[in-house]
């Protein structure tokens, strides 16, 4: 009987065992993850607006239709990423992501930010010539610490009315983003 209860323990541990490691390893074999879908939308160092979610239409990256959004990917390899604009004076909002899509920074106009979006993207070397002070840069640039190379932003706007969106989505599409050392 002992030995029956511990085949059976043995049974379902290598079953969760094998179960984690395939729910685990799903996210590193796909081939249409959330850096190639973004990839796909041509916003290599600069703001692409994405077009506007209707209600009831499909919507596979789940965005919400009374916002809208621009996104943008950046490489730090080639240097410092730099994301800037100005954005009317309504609610925003910003997150940095790395190339698995996990948030690394994010922040809104409610922050004391306002209207003006300066923010620069640093990966852990330039971080450290950054504190050497032997990179040059901006003042009032808001510092965000990169462990990759690999990163994207996301800007969300919330138009307060249907008929200014429009124009809300052009000030999204303004905004500068790239590498502040070449690459843009």
């Amino acid at each position: 009987m002992m030995r029956i209860v511990l085949w059976m323990l043995a049974g379902v541990l290598a079953g969760v065992l094998i179960h984690l490691v395939v729910i685990l390893s799903l996210p590193a074999l796909a081939s249409r993850d959330v850096w190639s879908r973004v990839a796909e939308l041509g916003a290599n160092n600069k703001a692409v607006v994405l077009p506007a979610v209707a209600a009831g239409a499909p919507n596979p990256l789940r965005l919400d239709p009374e916002l809208s959004y621009a996104v943008c990917q950046m490489n730090l390899g080639t240097g410092p990423g730099v994301v800037s604009g100005t954005l009317p004076d309504a609610f925003w909002s910003l997150a940095v992501y790395n190339r698995a899509g996990a948030v690394i920074y994010s922040t809104t106009n409610r922050d004391g930010i306002g209207q003006t979006l300066d923010l620069g993207i640093f990966n852990d070397a330039q971080t450290r010539l950054l504190a050497q002070q032997k990179l040059d840069i901006a003042e009032g640039l808001l510092i965000v610490q990169s462990n990759s190379n690999d990163v994207f932003v996301v800007v969300r706007l919330a138009p307060p009315y249907p008929a200014v969106r429009q124009r809300y989505e052009k000030m999204l599409g303004a905004i500068q983003c790239g590498n502040i050392n070449g690459g843009s």
